[in-house]
């Protein structure tokens, strides 16, 4: 399945950190439905549902991991193959624990339409 990890999404902003990409340049989708993206998002995330699928133009610009979230189930494992079938050289990361786990955190979460997009 390409180049693929797991990171816990408590674990994000240190791993942006340490490759030195602020959160305005990451690379984050959501896999949610749509509907589920405008209700609460991790910041900085833009909504590319898993159910919509993926094409191989939406990933030709994203330079360095793209990190790929849902709910905290299995949406984003799935879409993690998806894009690993499409690009097998794409960094995908898997932020394990998804929205929910970064809502109980503390971690932003923003409603509506994102701010950065990738």
């Amino acid at each position: 399945m390409g180049l693929s990890r797991e990171l816990p999404v408590t674990e994000l902003a240190d791993d942006l950190s340490r490759q030195s990409i602020p959160l305005q340049q990451a690379n984050i989708w959501d896999v949610r439905d749509t509907s589920a993206y405008l209700e609460g998002h991790l910041e900085g995330a833009v909504s590319r549902p898993v159910e919509a699928g993926f094409a191989t133009e939406m990933i030709a610009g994203v330079t360095g991991p793209l990190y790929v979230l849902c709910g905290g189930g299995s949406k984003a494992p799935r879409a993690a193959a998806l894009l690993a079938e499409l690009q097998p050289e794409l960094e995908v990361v898997v932020l394990s624990g998804g929205t929910r786990q970064a809502k109980a955190a503390g971690l932003p979460i923003v409603s509506g339409e994102a701010v950065y997009s990738s």
